[in-house]
């Protein structure tokens, strides 16, 4: 029996369709449907979710270009809010403030997954996703909120937290005193990242086709940053390493592929690391003898385990970083204009809905 009785029947949730449109490109429908709220089973818990956060993939499976695409599934993988009942009437997790694991098959093998592994929403692993009012999942699915953070910002955590942690601590080890370079400033993951260098003591630089991500960015504590349109930004870096007294890069954490490790060589340190953890801009990354020769070493990075999201949350709470939020959107309703906003790019930070009217309203950071 359930530990509270006037459970929901139904819920409000924004699931993945298959165009009815012939237009090309391809452009699945992203719909709000009414779903049957299934009874809970042992070890499960019901979470009224509170805020939820876009991420590209969310995007990428309307556009037909995200693999396993799950028609009729519910979109999303990051959310948080409260557990509102469980299986067990005395489970501790009762009217906590939790956010949701937004993987599965990854728990704690420090190399890969133990097992298959999935992300949440959209997809044909399982019909889960956090665009939804409500949402059953296993207890040990869910991870209290730390205090300082509201639902918002909850929300903006997991999935870019995960991937960041990976990149920055496991194959990145940044440490006090590394002199970093994050690509593509602007978005979910290469944020959080430069929210975790910062708070390891490291000198973090950036690069961005935008030159207000790049003022952004340095108002959130990196030393300086280069627009990569310009043909020679590896030289410009370069000569703003040197002004900071800084002899060459430590870590390069990527998201665009290509050439970077070819690009930043000769400002990268001898046995210095490239961490590419996207390759949103190249299919591939090259690599040369010359890299070789200097011991530089190229290392692919994605997602993580669920106990690397574990010591992500841990090392949030005691640093008390908040996640850079760009826009709250009102409702499931106004889950169309998220996407919009995905596609044009032009955000700094993570697109949350706030599903609740009755969840704490957020104040956004002036940048």
């Amino acid at each position: 029996m359930a530990a509270v009785i006037q459970i929901p029947k139904i819920t409000k949730a924004i699931v993945v369709r298959k165009a009815t449109s012939s237009i090309k490109p391809v452009y699945h429908d992203a719909i709000l449907e009414e779903r049957s709220i299934p009874e809970l089973k042992a070890g499960q818990v019901l979470v009224r979710l509170h805020a939820a956060a876009f991420n590209h993939r969310d995007n990428w499976i309307r556009k037909g270009l995200y693999p396993g695409i799950g028609f009729g599934s519910i979109l999303g993988a990051d959310g948080a809010g409260v557990v509102v009942a469980s299986s067990d009437k005395h489970d501790a997790l009762l009217q906590k403030r939790v956010f949701l694991v937004p993987m599965r098959g990854w728990e704690r093998d420090p190399d890969a997954p133990e097992s298959f592994f999935f992300i949440l929403g959209g997809g044909k692993a399982t019909p889960l996703g956090t665009f939804t009012q409500y949402l059953v999942v296993e207890r040990d699915q869910v991870i209290l909120t730390p205090d300082h953070l509201d639902d918002v910002h909850a929300a903006a955590w997991p999935l870019g937290a995960v991937t960041a942690w990976r990149a920055v601590v496991v194959n990145g080890a940044v440490k006090k005193g590394d002199n970093v370079l994050i690509t593509g400033i602007g978005g979910g993951v290469a944020l959080i990242t430069l929210q975790l260098c910062i708070a390891r003591g490291a000198n973090v630089y950036v690069s961005s086709g935008n030159e207000e991500k790049i003022r952004k960015a340095v108002e959130l504590g990196a030393k300086g940053g280069v627009n990569y349109k310009a043909s020679d930004w590896p030289t410009q870096l370069g000569a703003l390493l040197e002004k900071n007294a800084a002899s060459a890069l430590s870590v390069v954490i990527d998201s665009g592929g290509g050439d970077i490790l070819g690009k930043t060589s000769p400002i990268l340190k001898a046995g210095g690391r490239v961490v590419v953890f996207g390759m949103h801009a190249y299919p591939k990354v090259t690599m040369t003898m010359r890299e070789v020769m200097r011991n530089q070493k190229l290392l692919g990075s994605t997602m993580g385990s669920k106990q690397d999201l574990v010591d992500a949350t841990d090392f949030l709470a005691e640093h008390r970083i908040v996640p850079i939020v760009s826009h709250v959107l009102e409702g499931l309703d106004a889950a169309e204009q998220g996407f919009q906003l995905l596609e044009h790019g032009d955000h700094f930070g993570k697109i949350v809905i706030r599903i609740t009217s009755d969840s704490p309203k957020t104040s956004l950071p002036k940048l």
